[in-house]
C-alpha cells in the first residue's frame, strides 16, 4: 500500500500522504464504512474520487482510526470522536490528512498554470510581479493558495474570503515555512504554515 510520506511535525501532530495507485477493489479491502459514508461513496460519479475517499480511510488506519471515528459538522468540517483535530485533502492521485491535539489544516494541489488566471481572486497579485520565471510563479501561487485553503479549513465556517480575510506572509522557497493570518469578525489569529513539493504537487499544512 503506497503510504507516500509521513511527517512527524511534533509530538502532537502528524501528516500522512497517500499516493493513489491501487484499484477501487484493492482499496476497498479491509475498509468498513458507516451506512452514511457508504452512501457518499456510492454517489460519487468519479472512480478517482471514490479511490481517494477510500485511501483516506487507509490513512486513518495508519493512525489507529476507522471510518466511524470521523464525523462532519454542519459546515462540512471533519472532526474526530476522540477529541483530536483532523484535516483532509484530495487532489487527483494524492490524498493527505493531518491529525493533532490542536486545530490544523492541510491542502494538496496539483501545480497548474490555471492558477495564473485566478490569482487575482485570492491574493494581491502585484506582490508577485517580480517573479519572472513562470514555473516559479506557479509554484509560489500554489503554495499561497494551499496556505489559504489550510487556514480556511482550520476556521471551518463559511463567509471567510481568501482575498479579504486571509493573509500569507511572503516567503523563500528554501525556508519551507511561513506564517498566515486570519483577520475576521474583529478577531486576528496567526498560524504557522509549512509546505513541500513532490511530483508536480504542492502540500501545505498549518496549525
Amino acid at each position: 500500500m503506497p503510504l507516500y510520506k509521513t511527517i512527524i511535525v511534533n509530538n502532537a501532530t502528524k501528516v500522512l500522504i497517500w499516493k493513489i495507485e491501487e484499484s477501487f477493489k484493492e482499496l476497498s479491502f479491509g475498509i468498513h464504512l458507516t451506512d452514511k459514508n457508504q452512501e457518499r461513496l456510492d454517489s460519487m460519479k468519479s472512480e478517482l474520487h471514490q479511490r481517494g475517499f477510500l485511501s483516506i480511510r487507509h490513512l486513518l488506519k495508519e493512525v489507529g482510526l476507522v471510518d466511524a471515528d470521523l464525523i462532519y459538522d454542519e459546515f462540512g468540517k471533519p472532526h474526530l470522536k476522540n477529541g483530536k483535530f483532523i484535516s483532509i485533502t484530495h487532489s487527483f492521485t494524492f490524498t493527505g490528512i493531518i491529525v493533532s491535539d490542536i486545530p490544523v489544516g492541510i491542502d494538496i494541489e496539483m501545480q497548474r498554470d490555471k492558477i495564473l488566471k485566478i490569482a487575482h481572486k485570492f491574493t494581491p497579485f502585484q506582490e508577485y510581479k517580480t517573479i519572472a520565471n513562470a514555473d516559479a510563479l506557479i509554484s509560489k501561487l500554489t503554495i499561497v493558495w494551499g496556505a489559504k485553503e489550510s487556514l480556511y479549513k482550520i476556521y471551518g465556517k463559511k463567509k471567510l474570503r481568501f482575498l479579504e480575510h486571509i493573509y500569507i506572509e511572503d516567503f523563500k522557497f528554501e525556508d519551507e515555512t511561513t506564517s498566515g493570518t486570519i483577520d475576521y469578525n474583529d478577531e486576528t489569529n496567526t498560524y504557522q504554515v509549512y509546505f513541500l513539493e513532490f511530483e508536480g504537487f504542492t502540500c501545505v499544512y498549518a496549525f
